[in-house]
């Protein structure tokens, strides 16, 4: 299936979908979960396509199973910068509130900064991946694909069918 939600029927090039300002119903909360725990698994969160990055940093500007376009406008990817940021900022609070806790009251607080220090380097080069698909989820839920990306995502996935049964014959 091309899109998630909201489809309200088929044509003959493909879903034919509500354009994303009339006030699209929001998608169930169940379908939100499957779409956030795609992006939590790197993988698409329209299809579940596993096949979205090249290698662990580097995403494929489309998804190799529904065709949809990820960087949807400029400066698109600040979104998942800032996921990045809050997650790796919640994980040195409880490093540091842990730490804290459990040490009271002698707290290291050299080897509490540089173990800080290396968790925000580590976290925030390990989670950005993740950060871009789960930002990609995100703005799917609030912001359905667009008459025309979703057009132009079947029109693609079309053609690459239509060229892997060319190569099958």
């Amino acid at each position: 299936m091309l899109v998630p939600f909201n489809v309200k029927s088929w044509g003959e090039r493909g879903p034919i979908l509500p354009k994303a300002e009339t006030g699209a119903a929001m998608p169930s909360s169940k379908l939100i979960l499957r779409m956030l725990g795609r992006g939590l698994i790197r993988h698409c969160p329209n299809c579940g396509s596993a096949g979205i990055f090249r290698h662990w940093w580097s995403m494929r500007s489309r998804c190799p199973g529904c065709g949809i376009y990820f960087e949807r406008e400029e400066g698109y990817w600040t979104g998942a910068m800032a996921i990045n940021l809050i997650v790796t900022e919640l994980l040195f609070g409880a490093l540091l509130l842990g730490v804290s806790i459990a040490t009271w009251p002698n707290i290291p607080t050299i080897p509490l900064l540089v173990g800080g220090l290396a968790l925000n380097a580590i976290a925030n080069v390990l989670f950005y991946p993740i950060a871009k698909t789960v930002w990609v989820a995100i703005d799917l839920i609030f912001h359905p694909l667009e008459t025309s990306e979703s057009w132009e995502a079947a029109e693609l996935r079309r053609i690459k069918d239509e060229m892997t049964h060319h190569h099958e014959s």
